[in-house]
This record gives C-alpha cells, structure tokens and sequence, in this order.
C-alpha cells in the first residue's frame, strides 16, 4: 500500500524511507576514516590502497550521478532507488568480507555505482512524494540528516571498528538497508521524468575514463614520478578521454552536461569552486585519522571525535543561520566561507608543530567548519540561479558531481604530498611521528592556499541575485539536486543541500 501525503501518520514513512538511504551513502563517504589503520594492518594494504578505498567510492558516485540522474527519469525513480539500495548491500557485504585490499577497492567502487542511483532518485521522490508546507518540512529534514552525515561518519566508524571490527562499518549497512528497501517498496509510489530521453553512454564513458585515469595519474606520480611512462601515459589517456568527452558533448541532442552552461563565467566558476572546495574542506580530514590512531595512539572513536569539530561548526551555521545564508546574495557566503576554509588550513600549518596534540586541531578545524556551514548551504542554488530554468536539473547534478569529484582529486592529490613526507620521514619512532606532522602541514598549506585563491574568482565574478528566501527566479529550486527532477519539481520551495 503507498500512504498519500496528506494520510495522517503515515504520509512521512516515504521521507523515512529516502532519507534512511541518503543518510546512509553520505556517512560512508567518511565513516573509512577511523578505520583505515586497522585496515591497513588486516589486509597489509599500502597508503596507495587506502587511498583507493576511500576514491573508488567517490569516483564511482561522481562519474555516474548524472547518467543515473537520466536513468531514473526513463525507467522510474523508485525502481532504481530500490535498485541501488540493493546493489550498495551486495557490495557492502563484499566489502565487509573482502580478503585483501584489491577486493576491497573493487567492492567500494560498486558501492559507489549503488550510493549513484540513490543520490540521483533521492531528491525527484521526495517532490513527488510531498507539496506545499509539508514538502518544505521533508526537505528540512532531509538536509538536517544529510549535514548530521558528515559529523556522525567518522565517529561511527571509530565506535564499530573499536567495539567489533573494521569489517562492521560495512555490514551495519545490510540491516538498514533492507529497512529501506521494505520502506520504499511499501511506502513510496513510481515517478518518471522526461521517458522519451535517451541516456548518453558515450559521454557517460569518457567522463568516467576522464576521472579515473586522472585520479590514478595523480597517485601513480606520486609513488612512482612525475616523469615515468606509466604516469604520463595514464595522464595522456585522462587528457584524450576529456577531449572526446567535449566532441561527444558538442554533438549530442540530450547530452550529459550541456557545455553551453560552461561559458556562463558565474557557472563556470561555481563549479571550479564546487570542486576546489570539496578537495579543500574534507580530505584533510582523512589523514588527521592516520596521525591520531599511528602516531598519537588514540583510539578509533577518539580519532574521530578528534575530526568532529568542522562538521560540528558547519552544522551550527546551517541551524543558526541558515535562513540568513539563502538570503544573501551567493558570492558572499561562498567567498566568504571559502576564505573561513583557507584560514582554517593556514591554522593548521601554524599550530602543528614538534610535539603538538590532538587540541592543535581544534582551531583549525572550527574556523573551517564555519566556512563549510556558510557556503555550502548556497552552492547549489547559486549554480541554479546561474543556470537557465530549463536546464536546473543538469546544473544541480553537475554542481554535485563536481563536489565528489573534489573530495576524489582532493584524496589523490593531498595523499601525494602526504605520502611525499612519509617517505622522506626516516625510520626511527621520533622521525616517522615527525613525518606525519610535516605531512599534515604540507597538506594544510596546500588545502588553505586552494581554498583562498578560490575565493577571489568567487567574489569578483559569481553574480545573482539572492537565494530561496530571495525571490530570484529559480533560486528556490535547490531540491533538484540529484539531475532530472524537472518533471516533478514544485515552484519556489527552498530546500538545504547536503553538506558532504
């Protein structure tokens, strides 16, 4: 039986059921952290695999967003909602099993295609599941869990792998999972978007051979150097798959991503800024794990409580100030918190020196956390407002795809420099603890400087008026933020984006 909205107690068992599956896949972009080092000495995984584990996830879920954005509008959103609920449980399940750290990589990136259909039906479902003032109340709780994501995963993963095992921040998912899939199939009708689409696999392919080959380029130059054929032939495959990404693109009736939107400076530069923010903002916090577990000795569950202070931050922000935020004009939280983000990286090169202790964290991280809370609340509806209201649903699915791309090159790049120090660290207990804080340092530098030159773009050309609360014409579509919900889309209700 699917209960209407408007049946009394059960009209919110269809936000139950989507916002369980949302909570899920955001908390597993982070709930790796405070596992990786027991990991590490389980399956005798390398740094470069530990990278891996947590960038096949974000590859995954990046690189097929949009196309899965496409795929729900064809053939029902509920249908692969459900699809991908299933398929994140098989490879949960793999993950939770995986006898080496191949199998793990591999697992994560099926992962990935699952958390892929769940993020891009997420959103159309709850539009067509609610209106009017119980749409706005479904989408305030949905963005709640979502920012609650990023503060619970790292805590959650120190608690299951202190108290059972690394292995049990996978299978936790097979228990909620089912839930949801009960919920969902009970509880939630069929929608379709535009059926008479087509799905552009060619540009989904060389997207996805774009970013891959990118990301494994960045690690290999790393390990291996800047100058090896491997590197520079993998390097060579990323740039040749971007190019035949763009001749796809240009020729293609209902293509991917319209390339058009690009040559709005004000959307160009939102998604540079989507990117560079996530790479900026998040994947730091991946090493503060390593450093507090392998060099300080602290428990999972105290390396995560250690990392909680931005999520904490960001999520202050959203409840204190969010209605504030929407009605700024964007390039002011966005620049502004983007500034925040970077002060908070120079905070870190500043305070971590010989000796220093998990409190060396704080202000950094809560400084940056201030800035995660002012811009990403309006990143989203900033690149709707720069784009024309016929393509609201692609730039919404873009703007996210950017986003988890950004926490992938984030990892990739920053485990470079990380590992870089690592390497010329030495081998004695007081050199390698030395080399973890120089990583930790260069890393922050590098995060910080990114974050600020960021913000200049941000401030001088991002143009628009002011977000939901605003009145701008579409300014207050932000819940198309999975791509393709134009069928279903409501006018003008303000909706908070997800904060990882």
């Amino acid at each position: 039986m699917w209960y209407a909205p408007g049946n009394g107690r059960g009209k919110w068992w269809p936000l139950v059921a989507i916002t369980l599956g949302n909570f899920m896949l955001l908390v597993d972009v982070t709930i790796v952290n405070t596992a990786l080092p027991r990991m590490a000495d389980s399956l005798g995984a390398s740094f470069t695999s530990l990278q891996w584990v947590m960038d096949s996830y974000a590859l995954a879920l990046a690189a097929l967003l949009m196309v899965a954005g496409s795929a729900a509008d064809l053939f029902g959103r509920r249908r692969l909602y459900v699809a991908g609920l299933a398929l994140f449980a098989l490879a949960s399940l793999a993950c939770g099993l995986a006898p080496g750290a191949d199998v793990l990589v591999a697992a994560r990136a099926v992962q990935g295609i699952g958390a892929a259909a769940m993020f891009a039906t997420n959103t159309p479902l709850l539009m067509a599941a609610y209106q009017g003032r119980d749409r706005g109340v479904a989408f305030g709780v949905w963005g709640g869990t979502s920012g609650a994501a990023a503060a619970v995963g790292p805590v959650l993963g120190g608690v299951l792998t202190e108290w059972a095992d690394w292995r049990a921040i996978f299978l936790v998912n097979l228990p909620l999972t089912a839930v949801a899939v009960r919920l969902t199939l009970r509880h939630l009708g069929e929608s379709y978007g535009d059926r008479g689409a087509r799905i552009d696999w060619p540009g989904a392919a060389c997207f996805t051979v774009c970013a891959g080959a990118l990301t494994y380029g960045l690690m290999r130059g790393g390990d291996h150097g800047w100058t090896g054929t491997g590197t520079l032939a993998t390097l060579a495959v990323a740039v040749l798959a971007l190019l035949v990404f763009v001749a796809v693109e240009r020729r293609t009736a209902r293509p991917l991503l319209d390339l058009r939107l690009l040559r709005r400076p004000s959307f160009a530069v939102l998604m540079a800024a989507a990117l560079l923010m996530q790479a900026a903002a998040f994947p730091y916090l991946t090493f503060v794990g390593l450093w507090a577990q392998n060099v300080l000795g602290m428990s999972p569950i105290g390396a995560g409580l250690a990392a909680t202070p931005l999520a904490l931050m960001s999520l202050l922000v959203g409840v204190f100030g969010g209605r504030l935020l929407q009605r700024m004009r964007p390039q002011l939280p966005l620049g502004v918190g983007l500034l925040l983000i970077g002060a908070g990286g120079l905070l870190h090169v500043a305070l971590l020196r010989t000796g220093a202790d998990w409190p060396a964290l704080v202000p950094g991280l809560a400084v940056s956390g201030l800035g995660v809370g002012a811009a990403m609340p309006v990143l989203v509806s900033a690149a709707l407002g720069a784009a024309p209201p016929e393509r609201a649903g692609m730039a919404s699915g873009a703007v996210n795809t950017f986003r988890q791309l950004g926490f992938a090159f984030g990892i990739a790049v920053l485990g470079t420099v990380f590992g870089d120090a690592l390497r010329h660290a030495g081998t004695g207990r007081a050199a390698v603890a030395a080399g973890y804080l120089d990583g930790l340092r260069d890393i922050a530098l590098v995060s910080g400087v990114v974050a600020l030159a960021t913000a200049l773009p941000v401030l001088a050309v991002v143009r628009g008026g002011r977000g939901p609360g605003g009145g701008r014409p579409g300014g207050g579509q932000g819940a198309d933020a999975a791509r393709g919900a134009e069928g279903s889309r409501g006018a003008g209700e303000p909706v908070r984006e997800a904060a990882v």
